[in-house]
């Protein structure tokens, strides 16, 4: 049930996927959208289930309600209201918390499909998506490894990468879901050339106008010149060279025990991490459960938690929504600072 038409409003419309209806998506969205800091920088609508987000209400403060909508024409949130665009999937009480399952694996890729279109249609100016379940998606039948994936798909998107933002880091993934084997034998120097020019790009959008970029080396020491490995020399070094000829700046292949702590003093803006956990793991120590997942490259805006959807405390009232809060926040930076971006 697509929108018929646009809304007019000043303020950037974002859509947000209530992610899987069994983890802790729904509680975090109504923690999320009943404070006024969110609704000063951006008008969210909710793409989900009436029937789930209502059973999580509980969790905001009195008053707050929810409201099926057809069309974002309809859209009038406010911090007592929260506006869903209803799909309609699931009924009343056929979800558990805790529970996962084929239907709200379905369900949630739905929901990021709508939202996808919502955003490519530019009936919004871009989307916030609460967490999923990898597993419990392949095991509903889905063949990609996390939104990221998916997003890239539905959009025919080619070059695409994953940034996380938080602890006074930025960071952009070379490469993303895979065993940790497979991460290494597929870096090329096509590949982390191209992860470069991302981050480049990240941070002009953020208003950065001349961007400084770490590169994290493979090896401990950044190979120590070819003692602990080739890879920089191989790999690395002709990327940067590639990227430097084009104006960029980039440093040489950095020690991944130290490139972190020279960005986070202010030395780089961004450092391009070769590998998930390379880049994830001093982002999630200085700031777990408060930093923002960008995608980078997509034809529109993409914000998302930090985390995974936390079965074991979904529907008991134990969430923190603030990386969903700063998601929606630094999506809404993003759409207003990239003007055409913006509804209205």
């Amino acid at each position: 049930m697509p929108p018929v038409a646009r809304p007019k409003t000043e303020k950037p419309i974002l859509a947000v996927t209530m992610g899987d209806p069994a983890g802790i998506g729904p509680e975090i969205i109504v923690k999320a959208l009943a404070q006024p800091a969110v609704h000063r920088v951006c008008r969210p609508v909710v793409v989900g289930d009436v029937s789930v987000l209502g059973e999580s209400l509980r969790f905001g403060p009195q008053g707050l309600s929810v409201r099926a909508i057809e069309h974002l024409e309809r859209l009038a949130p406010s911090t007592l209201q929260i506006d869903v665009l209803d799909l309609g999937l699931l009924r009343p009480g056929q979800i558990r918390p805790g529970i996962p399952g084929k239907k709200a694996a379905k369900a949630a890729v739905e929901y990021i499909m709508e939202a996808a279109d919502l955003a490519s249609s530019r009936l919004a100016a871009g989307i916030v998506t609460a967490p999923i379940n990898k597993e419990i998606i392949h095991a509903a039948g889905y063949e990609f490894s996390g939104h990221t994936e998916l997003l890239a798909r539905l959009t025919k998107t080619k070059h695409y990468g994953m940034m996380l933002v938080g602890g006074g880091l930025r960071v952009l993934l070379a490469t993303i879901h895979m065993p940790l084997k497979k991460a290494i034998s597929s870096l090329t120097v096509e590949k982390v050339h191209e992860k470069i020019l991302l981050a480049h790009r990240a941070m002009l959008s953020l208003g950065i106008s001349r961007p400084r970029i770490a590169l994290a080396g493979l090896n401990p020491h950044a190979g120590e010149g070819g003692l602990f490995g080739k890879e920089e020399s191989a790999i690395l070094e002709p990327a940067v060279l590639k990227a430097r000829r084009i104006g960029i700046d980039v440093s040489d292949p950095l020690s991944p025990d130290t490139v972190f702590y020279w960005a986070k003093e202010g030395r780089y803006d961004v450092v391009v991490a070769l590998y998930h956990d390379q880049g994830l793991i001093p982002v999630k120590v200085l700031s777990f459960g408060q930093a923002v997942n960008v995608t980078v490259g997509l034809p529109f805006i993409r914000t998302s938690v930090d985390h995974g959807t936390a079965y074991d405390i979904a529907g008991k009232g134990k969430a923190d929504p603030r990386s969903l809060v700063a998601a929606i926040q630094t999506a809404a930076a993003l759409a207003s600072s990239s003007g055409g971006r913006k509804n209205g």
